[in-house]
């Protein structure tokens, strides 16, 4: 299928990064919120993101102006259904996908595809509460999507190969990598990537180290960017907890089990960068540890 139009549910973290990504890369873009104040913010948000870039000599402002001409947003998600590919870029809550999906669906064309950016829920699960799971997947971004280059392409146990090659093709087309996952919890990334958050948070919570210790270690003992801690606050711990248990559930594996003290900032309503406070307080001129 020759996609041409995309349409993005969620003009969040993620949503206005896909966005942007496919704006540059010459889709026309149309994207749905709940909240006009949200989509308001998301075009902000983008127009700068690419004025940065244009200061940055990556992209013309010929190249800028273009982008943001391709992008609409509507209050109404039906609105939709006429775009070839819809991303659905929610919150991580399978009831609230699965409530857009039901809204959505009898909407869309009937060669539209349709795709999650989950990180960790079942497409398979997904896939069955459409009417077409043949041309359903998960097409997962990495945040900040315009600079991270990985895309995973999630097949359902139903994905057909025409789907899944006019994914591929998209992906290449804005300029990304893409990594094929197998259908199992948490796919690749996050599978690796949460444990060892999670397992950060159990070194806090069992005093083996402080939270600028436990970051520091990592970022000069094994040469990453950011350290877990620093990384669970960037992600969000809301999403980290979502994601242990999902990994937790679906694999039935106690090494998987959420630490409590991730569990009792996400309760505090600590959720990191997005609150202003998690591992990390962020409201004064310098992020000052919370333990």
């Amino acid at each position: 299928m020759d996609i041409k139009t995309v349409g993005i549910v969620g003009a969040g973290q993620m949503g206005n990064g896909i966005a942007h990504v496919f704006a540059l890369a010459g889709y026309d873009v149309l994207m749905n919120d709940v909240s006009r104040e949200a989509l308001d913010a998301a075009i902000t948000l983008i127009e700068g993101n690419l004025d940065r870039q244009v200061s940055r000599g990556k992209i013309s402002q010929s190249d800028r102006d273009a982008a943001m001409g391709r992008i609409k947003t509507t209050l109404t998600l039906t609105d939709l259904g006429q775009t070839d590919l819809v991303i659905e870029a929610a919150t991580e809550r399978e009831s609230v996908k699965v409530a857009i999906f039901e809204d959505l669906v009898p909407h869309l064309k009937p060669e539209t595809i349709l795709t999650s950016n989950t990180s960790s829920i079942s497409i398979t699960r997904l896939a069955s509460r459409t009417d077409r799971p043949e041309k359903f997947m998960g097409f997962h971004f990495m945040n900040p999507v315009p600079v991270m280059q990985l895309v995973e392409l999630i097949r359902g146990i139903a994905t057909d190969e025409a789907t899944f090659k006019s994914c591929l093709a998209v992906v290449e087309k804005i300029g990304k990598t893409a990594s094929t996952s197998e259908d199992f919890p948490a796919f690749i990334v996050n599978r690796i990537l949460m444990p060892m958050i999670n397992e950060a948070v159990y070194t806090l919570y069992e005093g083996v180290g402080s939270v600028a210790s436990i970051d520091s270690a990592m970022k000069l003992g094994t040469n990453h960017p950011m350290g877990p801690l620093e990384l669970a606050d960037f992600i969000g711990l809301d999403t980290c907890l979502a994601i242990m248990n999902v990994l937790h559930d679906g694999l039935a594996d106690t090494k998987y089990r959420p630490c409590p003290l991730l569990t009792k900032y996400v309760e505090a309503g600590w959720l990191g960068r997005k609150t202003d406070r998690g591992f990390y307080d962020y409201r004064g001129e310098t992020p000052v540890p919370t333990r």
